[in-house]
């Protein structure tokens, strides 16, 4: 195979929206001796990369990036020192590339890619060598695409701290990538899923991949007394908390004692919250701030996916040239599941 010499990949020049997305043709760096140079071909999108595009980042990024941390492609060269990789494996990167196992440090958090280091939005990628995994031999790329971010973040949630188990009940909000791949994950756990959102379309599309209840929160504001009325008010085992400050003090109504509340996004906006501490101590609830995961995690994640046959749910597809497009229906939460961009022709 002919190692390429260039690649095209996006950058952003200015960060004040996605409008800004700009197509370069730049030279591949060689290699490090531990480094591996993947043939992209697929990148998936989350809200992450929306914030990004806008300098609204929470954590931090460089000037410029190439954007995008979620890549399936293939191996097409590797450094001298590589061990237990080669030239044609199928693979795909940790979200923070030096996250091998263990706590999350701001050491690690400087390894994310697509923010403080540039990311995947590129037709060729060199990596550090343990940032990678191998891909299920049961998923296309396309499908592999959507496991880095929101994958990973949902295992964590559900499968880290305290892995839920057979006969609990799990609340999810909304039916973004996060969400709808821990539902998936509870489903093939033997969970009782409550799925949360705005759209009855979406609520329909959740029932099929399993979800028990669904609570349209637009028409049932009060959605945390509907989840309380279905477990006859005990309340729910995990919740996987995408809102923000715009839910979170609804969660803790809604946490069972002792119960679990994953804090991932913060889609919902802003409210009063002067109650959560409160609420979050009479339940005995465990309130805990969610860094997507290990390498180790990813891993755990394959087999897992592996062993029950497991696809990620794909809304729509996009050409790389398109990604711009791809952005804007990103940013129109029509979406359920994840939104990838098809980076390799061939």
């Amino acid at each position: 195979m002919t190692v390429p010499q260039k690649t095209r990949e996006y950058r952003l020049p200015k960060a004040d929206g996605f409008h800004n997305l700009t197509l370069t043709e730049s030279p591949i760096p060689n290699l490090e001796a531990t480094e591996v140079l993947v043939k992209v071909h697929a990148v998936s999108l989350q809200y992450r990369d929306l914030l990004v595009a806008k300098g609204q980042y929470p954590l931090g990024q460089k000037e410029n990036p190439i954007p995008g941390s979620d890549l399936a492609g293939e191996i097409v060269a590797v450094g001298s020192e590589v061990s237990g990789w080669k030239v044609g494996d199928r693979v795909s990167s940790s979200l923070l590339t030096d996250y091998i196992f263990g706590e999350v440090t701001d050491e690690i958090i400087a390894t994310g890619l697509g923010a403080p280091i540039d990311g995947v939005l590129t037709e060729y990628k060199v990596l550090p060598a343990h940032a990678l995994v191998h891909i299920p031999e049961h998923l296309s790329y396309e499908e592999a695409s959507t496991l880095p971010c929101a994958a990973v973040t949902a295992y964590n949630a559900l499968l880290g701290l305290r892995p839920l188990k057979g006969g609990d009940v799990v609340l999810v909000l909304g039916t973004g990538g996060v969400s709808i791949f821990g539902l998936q994950l509870a489903v093939a756990s033997g969970a009782t899923i409550i799925a949360t959102s705005s759209s009855d379309r979406k609520l329909e599309i959740a029932k099929k991949l399993g979800a028990t209840y669904t609570i349209n929160y637009k028409t049932t504001p009060d959605w945390d007394q509907e989840v309380l009325k279905i477990t006859n008010g005990r309340g729910v085992d995990h919740i996987l908390e995408v809102g923000g400050p715009g839910t979170i003090t609804k969660s803790a109504n809604a946490i069972r004692l002792g119960g679990i509340i994953s804090i991932i996004g913060f889609v919902a906006g802003q409210t009063n919250v002067n109650q959560l501490p409160i609420l979050s101590k009479a339940q005995g609830a465990i309130v805990r701030g969610i860094i997507i995961g290990s390498r180790q995690q990813f891993e755990d994640m394959n087999r897992f996916l592996s062993a029950v046959n497991l696809h990620p749910v794909i809304d729509k597809v996009f050409s790389f040239e398109d990604t711009r497009k791809a952005y804007e229906y990103q940013e129109s939460q029509q979406h359920v599941g994840k939104v990838v961009v098809r980076v390799s022709k061939n």
